[in-house]
């Protein structure tokens, strides 16, 4: 049930940000330093998310006003697939020790990050938060999705049950900044920016696209996702998911022509329809984060500019 009128404040809070090395976690503790709130961060060196007593020992001995759990084993279709056991261990373990600790060492706020792969692969489109569970998952992916649905509704039920103010926001698929552009376990914008980049500087002619091209995907600027979720840290309290995302979407080959018009790279894409597709139809409705006062701001010719500036940067080109 959603609160009404709800206002927390983050100024003056110790926020921990679980997993502040990845994407997301850096453009987090980068949105956050605006809040006036102290950035909690552990290594990976220091302390390991799987361990349920060390974790439940940190939370307790740093004690986080709040937890923003961006903490994840993370990857694309080919990693998903060819790896579900420990996608969905990993991340059941990392995320219930978190979840379990913060409950237990009185922390006022938690932010679960789901994701929009845990909806049904056939879903009504837009997806509605309420389509989660009410078809099949897609099976690509579906040990991460199975841990995150986990992570979800241990929060719902903390809040239910235990009065526990945990959320989970929903984020549609990202880009940005600091973003894995390993081919073989990114996420297929990155992957296209990485290939079509290549072929530019090699002179290649041709680039190939995993699956047929067809599918449609939305894509959220991580600087917008962070936005979004110190926003709903203040602004949103309820047990049921919300969603975060552009709610525009673009086939995988408009993608790829538009990474190649701003690359410069006139070559042609080959399709290996080996690999498979997965949904071929996936963008979320934002009604509920509208509705609350959020919107993103970053088009996503912008985006892909500044991501391939980023990704030309980390690579010396």
């Amino acid at each position: 049930m959603e609160k009404k009128n709800y206002k927390f404040e983050l100024k003056g809070k110790k926020v921990w940000v679980a997993g502040h090395n990845g994407m997301v976690g850096k453009s987090l503790v980068k949105r956050l330093r605006k809040e006036n709130c102290l950035i909690q961060t552990v290594e990976k060196t220091e302390l390991n998310l799987v361990e349920q007593e060390k974790t439940n020992n940190w939370i307790k001995e740093k004690s986080p006003n709040v937890v923003i759990l961006a903490a994840a084993k993370v990857g694309g279709i080919l990693a998903n697939s060819s790896n579900q056991t420990s996608f969905l261990y990993d991340n059941l373990m990392i995320q219930n020790n978190i979840i379990k600790s913060s409950a237990e060492n009185n922390v006022e706020k938690l932010v679960f990050l789901g994701s929009s792969c845990i909806y049904p692969r056939d879903a009504s489109q837009p997806i509605q938060e309420e389509e989660l569970l009410k078809k099949p998952l897609e099976k690509t992916n579906e040990g991460y999705a199975l841990a995150k649905i986990a992570g979800l509704k241990l929060c719902s039920y903390y809040f239910k049950e235990h009065d526990k103010d945990f959320i989970t926001v929903m984020p549609t698929n990202l880009y940005g900044d600091n973003d894995n552009y390993n081919p073989q376990t990114s996420h297929v914008l990155a992957a296209l920016i990485n290939k079509i980049t290549k072929a530019k500087i090699e002179k290649n002619k041709f680039v190939e696209i995993w699956g047929t091209g067809k599918p449609k995907r939305e894509f959220l600027h991580v600087h917008d996702l962070a936005d979004a979720v110190c926003f709903l840290t203040k602004n949103y309290s309820s047990d049921e998911p919300i969603n975060v995302g552009t709610s525009k979407d673009i086939s995988i080959i408009e993608l790829a022509e538009e990474i190649s018009g701003i690359v410069g790279w006139k070559g042609s894409f080959i399709f290996n329809t080996d690999i498979p597709d997965g949904t071929l139809l996936k963008r979320l409705d934002i009604t509920k984060i509208r509705n609350l006062g959020w919107s993103p701001s970053i088009h996503i010719k912008e985006g892909l500019k500044q991501t391939i500036n980023d990704f030309m940067k980390k690579n010396n080109f």
